[in-house]
């Protein structure tokens, strides 16, 4: 469907173009009320500013002094915490493969938000973007379908859905893993340290530890939930660990941050990892092999999930381009395990 004018959004709203364009951009000089009736015709119309031409307009130069000139469109790269070195080593790997086809990354973060990845998206419809790479909260085939619309492909990091290319890795597989690596050391009593929010990803890491576990005949791992999945947090969950009876001699946590903030907690106690308690990790980042006990994990290909992302992002643009009949991907990945001190 053709993107509706800004004098379209004036004549829904019962407002001039001017308010709508101050709505847009100086959105404090407008009644909240007025605000509020722009901001509905917008979305009952489906307006995207188109940045581009609003820049053009304002009279946008290159760098060397010349015209504006053609660029080619950029592509979002919308993941969950930035603050996380996997989500970021995940962003490199798309930007490195998206800037070699001569396209700029832009990164956003949803915070695990549904309502900031919404103006993430949001954003990046404004800047007309080509696409997006994006580890999804909220958005669903129905959003999806929007950014389509908008002229724009859509890739999932680390997650799967029906009718979109997505990247992702077998988390399932990679918790077995480390739930058998944890019972071949002959740890009997196993907890299984997550955060909250509890993405997707490790809960399945969870379910492939339950499942090897059962496979032994082996009791449910003890789980443990934190507000994060931080190294603070790692370092809480070390301190409810050790109150439990018995104390649990094997720990298997949802990603690296937790992990190394629990060993810390644990070795500060006087516990001695791994005699006492053996701990692995998730992801692999580069922290993992420089702690001061290096930790055990379970490797993610984190580059490689990127630049696999990127590269079926631009070949769906390409296809696009071209006319209908993309077939859509789904990729995924195998984790491996990396043996160091910690287990």
């Amino acid at each position: 469907m053709p993107q509706s004018s800004i004098r379209e959004v004036a004549r829904r709203a019962g407002v001039s173009v001017g308010t709508v364009s101050n709505v847009l951009n100086r959105p404090d000089l407008v009644a909240e009320a007025t605000r509020d009736r722009v901001r509905a015709a917008i979305e009952e119309l489906g307006f995207v500013r188109n940045e581009s031409a609003r820049r053009l307009r304002q009279g946008g130069r290159r760098a060397d002094g010349g015209p504006p000139g053609p660029r080619p469109r950029p592509f979002g790269v919308v993941v969950e915490d930035l603050t996380n070195p996997y989500a970021t080593d995940v962003a490199r790997g798309a930007e490195q493969a998206l800037n070699a086809a001569g396209h700029d990354a832009l990164w956003l973060t949803n915070d695990h938000s549904a309502d900031k990845e919404r103006r993430c998206l949001e954003l990046l419809e404004q800047q007309r973007a080509a696409g997006v790479l994006i580890t999804p909260v909220g958005l669903g085939p129905a959003g999806i379908v929007r950014l389509r619309a908008a002229g724009m492909t859509v890739v999932l990091l680390d997650h799967a859905g029906p009718g979109v290319c997505s990247v992702r890795v077998d988390h399932v597989a990679g918790g077995a893993v480390a739930a058998a690596h944890l019972l071949g050391l002959g740890r009997e009593r196993l907890a299984f340290v997550t955060g909250d929010p509890h993405p997707q990803p490790c809960q399945e890491r969870l379910d492939g530890a339950a499942r090897a576990l059962a496979r032994a005949g082996h009791e449910p791992a003890v789980t443990l939930t934190q507000a994060s999945l931080s190294p603070k947090e790692g370092g809480a969950a070390a301190r409810r660990l050790l109150a439990l009876d018995p104390v649990p001699t094997g720990v298997f946590c949802a990603n690296d941050l937790l992990a190394v903030g629990l060993v810390n907690e644990l070795v500060r106690q006087g516990v001695r990892v791994p005699e006492d308690v053996a701990v692995i990790g998730y992801d692999d980042i580069e922290l993992a092999a420089t702690a001061a006990v290096p930790l055990t994990t379970i490797r993610q290909p984190r580059h490689e999930l990127g630049r696999a992302a990127a590269e079926l992002a631009l070949t769906e643009a390409a296809e696009a381009a071209e006319g209908p009949g993309h077939q859509h991907r789904q990729i995924v990945l195998t984790p491996e395990l990396v043996v160091r001190e910690s287990a």
